[in-house]
């Protein structure tokens, strides 16, 4: 008889230990919120332009470009872009030798249009003329130097593979634009 006294209360024991703790205080409040985490969008760089009108390239000097480049210039043409259109100069075999693009406006979308076409990851860093960043690197079809300063960029495309080309003409341009 003793040992079905103790059993019953050994249950009783065994299961008040086993149950979850019932706690009298309030439950803390809840401490998630929902908050608006911002996003980011990216600038929005303007499509890559297009020849649209003849030339004189207004901040360039058509012989410069020549002796600058290596190649003489059979056809200079301009875009259609404000406040600076684009120039392109030509090879006497009538392929694109060297253009330059100067954009004028946000200074996130200057900095985004250089890192497109000479991107951080691949390209050399590009420092000149004082306080223009960018960068430069041969590609497929000769090399390009990018740089840009606040709200500005000038992008200096070559049909040559050195890059000191690009960056000759890009610092011309920006020192006739008073950049």
């Amino acid at each position: 008889m003793r040992r079905t006294a103790v059993l019953p209360l050994a249950v009783t024991l065994l299961l008040t230990a086993c149950a979850p703790s019932v706690s009298k205080e309030a439950p803390a409040a809840s401490s998630t919120s929902s908050k608006a985490v911002p996003t980011s969008t990216a600038p929005v760089v303007p499509p890559a332009p297009t020849p649209s009108g003849g030339g004189p390239c207004p901040y360039l000097d058509t012989e410069f470009v020549a002796q600058s480049n290596g190649q003489h210039v059979s056809k200079v043409q301009t875009s259609a872009d404000k406040p600076q259109p684009t120039c392109f100069f030509y090879a006497l075999t009538g392929k694109l030798q060297l253009s330059v693009r100067v954009y004028v406006g946000e200074p996130a979308v200057a900095t985004a249009l250089v890192n497109q076409v000479a991107p951080i990851d691949t390209s050399d860093p590009a420092d000149e003329p004082a306080g223009w960043h960018g960068g430069y690197e041969s590609t497929d079809s000769g090399a390009v130097y990018a740089v840009a300063k606040q709200g500005a960029a000038v992008v200096v495309t070559t049909n040559q593979k050195q890059s000191i080309k690009g960056r000759i003409v890009a610092k011309q341009a920006i020192a006739n634009l008073r950049m």
